[in-house]
């Protein structure tokens, strides 16, 4: 649990570094991920998920960015990009 917890952390303070809002709701039985609204780009995080959901669908959108290739990171969070 404390990696999940210390991931999460480290995966949203990545996502806020590329420039996306990240915003934590309660979203119902949807997964939550990357929109854009208003032409900003959000990650929608749902509060009603244990804190490893959250942390794939934070890790879904960075894994899509190709700019996450370029940013420092943890190796453990670098291992979890790639699966």
């Amino acid at each position: 649990m404390a990696d999940t917890l210390g991931l999460l952390a480290e995966a949203r303070q990545l996502a806020l570094d590329l420039g996306y809002v990240v915003r934590e709701e309660p979203l119902g039985d949807l997964p939550g991920g990357a929109c854009v609204v208003g032409g900003e780009r959000r990650i929608l995080l749902n509060l009603e998920q244990p804190a490893a959901g959250r942390l794939d669908a934070l890790l879904r959108t960075l894994a899509a960015d190709p700019r996450t290739r370029s940013q420092p990171m943890s190796r453990l969070l670098a291992a979890r990009l790639k699966t």
